[in-house]
């Protein structure tokens, strides 16, 4: 008993465990140092006084941790001298006095022994012993209560003696249980070794993600970055222009101010004037004396037109805003937003061409590389690996990175096909046509005027009157994505396909024939469009 008393005064009060590296606070009790730091950590987050768990003295400051030698030492004595037995926490069944610890079990017994009643237990084979163990009704049958000592391979049980000979085991293939047991223990092996090599997999694909990710975030961050001191450059800019602007518009209300000011007081003088010589008409008007008013000089015309006139234009010369301010700020926002585009992304028009070795016999390329026509004349084409047997041709060029688009007219055909293709394509047979192979995807109109979507000779329909006259085919590779686009009035996405891209990826035309349709043309407007956005 004193054993166990020792061992409880051995343990902290907040893990229940022996101590590690025991401490001492200022009230003298005792603690492991990480649990009393982890405990302090907390009480640090939640409140700005700290506690003892065990009798909540309070600190103003975080306690220094005094380490407790005295305490070390007891703890260190302690479990060099335990028994290693005791570490199972299985006690001898014998000792009723105070708890021993268990060196073996006794399977036939069912009972536990210290090695005092070990040296007097019996030796006969019947009494198998084994480490120390609570289960051990485990370790027997539960129909002949005897000890397991076999393994049935066929129903994967652990029987006894009776259960192979005579039981319903009988006649089944049997191991002795230590042979099975190190059977079981390789094959555990083998699969821990796949499944640690499959974490060790595992593991790189995450550390590879997690470098794509911070990839990614850098990559975020520099164009973020970017962005916000382009927009802040903008801002930058409008502000100077705004500032600009408003300073000239006052300056010139100023100008226009003060000459329109002295104009007014010109006229206000030449007002008080008139004003005066019509009150003299007046006097003269009103005396009944001839011969004053004839004496009087003569006044002359008095509504000076040239005057008046003078007076008018100085004031339209003097009034009007400067019109050239105005149009210069549009050119000026106008580079602005240029320069908009400039920093978000670069698109230069490039030819896209057909590719003249790769038209079939019924094919007719026009001289700028742009039409392909279809007729009923045998152009006697070259036979080469590269030309077609169907109506079709391909563009010169290829892609492989970046995003690109083109348009394309079709009004002057009435069934073709617009899309894309791997040079890897086949060129002979009805499966070469784009859409009906897996290195394919088109856009389709039929002479019913229904139009679908072909890939991999899996068709999908379309809504019906769709206005298809010009279509524009994109291409991002990066993303896997290609979409098909009429140019109605508005614009209508009709179709994405998105698939892993391996190949380079060339423009393609297919003409329908028929005996209605005697000629047919599809051209390419313009050249190719690409851009990317800058770092």
């Amino acid at each position: 008993m004193a054993s166990a008393d020792l061992r409880q005064e051995l343990d902290c009060s907040i893990c229940l465990s022996i101590y590690t590296d025991p401490v001492t606070l200022r009230c003298g009790h005792n603690f492991c140092r990480v649990c009393i730091d982890h405990m302090l950590d907390t009480q640090e987050e939640w409140k700005e006084e700290y506690t003892c768990p065990e009798c909540r003295a309070e600190f103003r400051r975080r306690p220094v941790l005094q380490r407790n030698i005295t305490l070390c030492n007891i703890v260190e004595s302690f479990l060099s001298t335990r028994p290693d037995q005791e570490d199972t926490g299985i006690f001898c069944t014998y000792c009723v006095d105070s708890p021993v610890p268990a060196a073996k079990s006794c399977l036939l017994c069912e009972a536990s022994l210290c090695d005092k009643h070990l040296r007097v237990h019996s030796k006969s084979a019947e009494h198998v012993l084994c480490d120390p163990t609570t289960a051990l009704g485990n370790r027997k049958c539960s129909v002949h209560k005897k000890v397991l000592e076999y393994y049935c391979t066929e129903d994967a049980a652990c029987i006894c003696v009776s259960c192979s000979l005579a039981g319903e085991h009988q006649g089944h293939h049997v191991e002795m249980l230590d042979e099975a047991f190190k059977k079981k223990k390789e094959k555990l092996r083998n699969v821990l070794q796949k499944l640690t090599t499959k974490r060790a997999e595992t593991e790189k694909r995450v550390q590879r993600l997690q470098e794509r990710r911070r990839e990614e975030q850098g990559k975020a961050a520099g164009v973020t970055e970017t962005v916000t001191a382009l927009f802040r450059d903008i801002r930058r800019q409008l502000e100077d222009l705004e500032k600009r602007v408003l300073s000239e518009i006052s300056r010139q209300e100023q100008r226009v101010s003060f000459s329109v000011s002295d104009l007014i007081q010109q006229l206000e003088i030449k007002k008080d004037e008139l004003s005066g010589k019509m009150r003299h008409i007046e006097e003269l008007c009103n005396m009944s004396d001839p011969v004053t008013v004839l004496q009087e000089p003569d006044t002359g015309d008095l509504c000076d037109t040239e005057d008046t006139e003078r007076h008018d234009n100085q004031v339209h010369g003097a009034g009007d805003l400067d019109v050239g301010l105005i149009s210069g700020t549009l050119h000026t926002l106008f580079n602005i937003i240029t320069g908009i585009n400039i920093g978000i992304y670069v698109q230069q028009p490039t030819d896209l061409l057909l590719d003249v070795t790769t038209g079939s016999d019924y094919i007719q390329i026009s001289d700028d590389r742009k039409t392909a026509s279809w007729s009923f004349i045998n152009k006697n084409h070259p036979v080469t690996p590269e030309r077609f047997q169907c109506d079709q041709v391909i563009s010169t060029r290829g892609f492989s990175s970046g995003r690109h688009y083109w348009e394309v007219d079709v009004r002057k055909s009435e069934y073709w096909r617009v899309g894309m293709c791997y040079p890897s394509i086949d060129r002979r047979g009805r499966q070469s046509e784009i859409g009906n192979n897996n290195k394919s995807w088109c856009l389709c109109r039929r002479y019913d005027n229904q139009h679908s979507v072909i890939h991999d000779s899996t068709e999908i329909q379309l809504p019906d009157n769709i206005p298809c006259d010009r279509v524009r085919v994109y291409l991002d590779y990066e993303a896997g994505q290609m979409s098909f686009y009429s140019l109605c009035d508005p614009i209508r996405h009709l179709h994405t396909y998105t698939a892993a891209l391996t190949e380079p990826l060339h423009a393609a035309l297919y003409i329908g024939n028929s005996l209605f349709e005697p000629i047919g043309s599809i051209t390419i407007c313009g050249g190719v469009r690409s851009w990317e956005t800058l770092p």
